[in-house]
């Protein structure tokens, strides 16, 4: 499959399900990811009706899809009933993942409150294990993200957002457990995407997310060429390791994510990637 094949798009809340299928394949997108929590894809409005017809959907215009939970649900929860909720809310993606023939569910390692930066590193990777063991039984994957940094006096900070945090779950034996690699979350902090590069296995990555930023930056999702990430040297970097699984664009309006898909194959052929 050629690079720009291997770029998808991020469509989150854009686009019922229905829609965003179509859509992409009436722009030869092959890879959309999808949020199911409000509104027309709220995770309740897929019976089993529903599933398969989206699945047909997918199947007739060879679009894959991928599922995304939302990063403000607390994963690394310890608070008796809330986590019970946190729970439940990650086994429904585990359980719709077959009805809808997805590729991968992107999760989270949660958020801390400083102070309790390890209690809240021990439940979430617990809670990790319990549903890879869930998600092994419906074969279903499981990508966790690497998150972003929040300013340092914030109250609240993102776990897995440096080379050391993210390592900390690596070791959760499962079959049904890999990696999602942010590349402009890697650019945010000093060991940047270089330093995240020389540590992974991408035999483990199943798939790597786009977005400009600005080094040692703040959170922010622009378009390529409006921060300064250098998506040439990222590509090169990246597919020197052996990476050749797809790519996300998450940023701006689908026209502009769009749009990116061909420049940013420029940019790698520029970088002396096959493309």
């Amino acid at each position: 499959m050629n690079l720009l094949d291997r770029i998808g798009i991020d469509v989150g809340r854009r686009l019922p399900l229905e829609e965003a299928i179509a859509w992409a394949a009436q722009h030869g997108v092959k890879h959309i990811d999808i949020q199911l929590d409000t509104a027309a894809n709220a995770i309740t409005s897929f019976d089993d009706a529903r599933c398969a017809r989206v699945r047909a959907l997918l199947e007739k215009n060879g679009v894959h899809l991928a599922l995304h939970t939302l990063s403000a649900v607390n994963v690394a929860e310890y608070s008796p009933y809330v986590g019970e909720g946190v729970e439940a809310y990650l086994r429904s993606y585990v359980d719709i993942f077959p009805k809808l023939g997805a590729q991968w569910i992107v999760v989270h390692a949660g958020y801390h409150f400083t102070s309790d930066k390890r209690m809240r590193m021990e439940a979430g990777k617990e809670r990790l294990k319990r549903i890879c063991g869930h998600a092994e039984k419906k074969k279903a994957v499981i990508l966790l993200e690497n998150l972003n940094k929040e300013p340092e006096d914030a109250e609240v900070h993102y776990l897995a957002h440096t080379v050391e945090e993210w390592q900390y779950y690596w070791d959760i034996a499962s079959p049904a457990f890999k990696l999602s690699f942010t590349a402009n979350h890697a650019h945010l902090v000093p060991e940047g995407i270089e330093g995240f590069v020389k540590v992974l296995d991408f035999s483990r990555v199943g798939e790597v997310r786009l977005a400009d930023c600005f080094r040692n930056g703040h959170e922010v999702h622009l378009p390529p060429g409006d921060g300064d990430l250098d998506f040439g040297r990222m590509f090169r970097l990246i597919e020197d390791k052996g990476f050749r699984g797809t790519y996300t664009n998450a940023f701006g309006t689908l026209d502009d994510m769009l749009a990116a898909r061909h420049s940013l194959v420029k940019q790698a052929a520029a970088a002396g990637v096959s493309t």
